[in-house]
């Protein structure tokens, strides 16, 4: 629907708070623009805000890199305080065995339980009489720049407990410290420096194998990392950087060359002075994106409630909720310090 339409739908909440207010019928004699009645101002003003409402859900935060990237997870109920769930590490090794054999070596899963809380996240915008008198008198929608607002104030704070966790409520993330993901320094090059930047196209690529053989050894080869995430300058870097006499750019050698690689993405959360990286040095982020090695638990995805009149004014809450990453198996994924 264009913006400059007017919704044909309407929220009956929204018309029946409208309705018991006080507003619609100070709206009754705006100069210009009048209303045959009460129902009629509520329900204009209620199709507004359906408008308002379907284009804060429909409006897309690109930037918010974690809520496209990593695997989320809408299973547990809303109403849900709290999450359980294990942290697990594959044990067992088969062997050769006869006709008839009963004594089959066991394979399992030794599984840790962890424990998260549900956090709801909050926010809202809202609308005074006069703002809605205007919007009538001038024949345009509400301004759904303020509904835009209160998602990305949510959609932000969404992103940064999946990369970074919440000290204050104990929620996790990709980042935080003790959620056992493995730790990788890179090695200086020949420049003397670990940066991408200061090295060549062969010595990225060591780099990078070497964060995969690491993987590989922890894990007995169990592992295989396939995403892996860079800060945006070292992104763009090395997805402009033409290797000589090759037609090549580094991105594209790395991607013809690296075993279990299937995508590179940038991420600005990773660079060394982002405010949600707690390594204060630009990092890599290497996972498996697979909804089985971790999750990102969104019980309440955005949610907008019914308008809430008082005095002379509307406001419309705003809320989702949030249990944060959920890692199962932290050793499919791996942070390189120093890229």
């Amino acid at each position: 629907m264009k913006k400059n339409q007017k919704n044909r739908r309407y929220d009956r909440a929204d018309a029946d708070a409208l309705r018991a207010s006080n507003i619609a019928a100070s709206l009754l004699g705006t100069s210009g623009k009048r209303y045959d009645s009460v129902e009629d101002a509520s329900v204009f003003f209620a199709r507004e805000l359906d408008f308002v409402k379907s284009h804060a859900y429909d409006k897309e935060y690109p930037e918010f890199t974690a809520l496209g990237l990593f695997p989320v997870s809408n299973e547990v109920d809303p109403g849900a305080e709290s999450i359980t769930y294990y942290a697990y590490d594959k044990t067992g090794i088969a062997k050769i065995i006869s006709n008839y054999a009963t004594d089959l070596p066991r394979a399992d899963v030794k599984g840790e339980p962890h424990t998260a809380q549900v956090k709801s996240v909050g926010a809202s915008y809202g609308y005074s009489v006069q703002e809605m008198r205007a919007s009538r008198m001038a024949g345009k929608n509400l301004d759904a720049r303020k509904a835009d607002a209160a998602r990305y104030a949510i959609d932000y704070t969404l992103n940064r407990i999946a990369w970074a966790g919440d000290d204050e409520t104990g929620l996790q993330g990709v980042l935080s410290s003790g959620n056992d993901v493995p730790l990788y320094v890179i090695p200086a090059g020949a420049s003397g420096k670990t940066d991408w930047n200061s090295k060549t196209a062969e010595e990225i690529m060591v780099d990078i194998n070497g964060m995969q053989k690491y993987t590989a050894r922890i894990t007995k080869n169990v592992e295989r990392p396939d995403t892996l995430c860079l800060p945006d300058d070292v992104f763009i870097d090395i997805s402009t950087r033409q290797i000589p006499n090759t037609g090549y750019t580094v991105a594209k050698f790395i991607m013809e060359n690296a075993p279990y690689l299937k995508r590179i993405v940038p991420a600005s959360e990773l660079a060394a002075d982002s405010d949600i990286n707690p390594y204060d040095v630009n990092c890599a982020f290497m996972f498996k994106k697979d909804p089985d090695k971790f999750t990102f638990e969104q019980p309440l995805m955005f949610y907008q409630y019914p308008v809430q009149p008082k005095n002379l004014e509307i406001t419309v809450p705003c809320e989702a909720r949030t249990g944060g990453i959920m890692i199962y198996f932290p050793l499919s994924m791996l942070i390189a310090k120093g890229v």
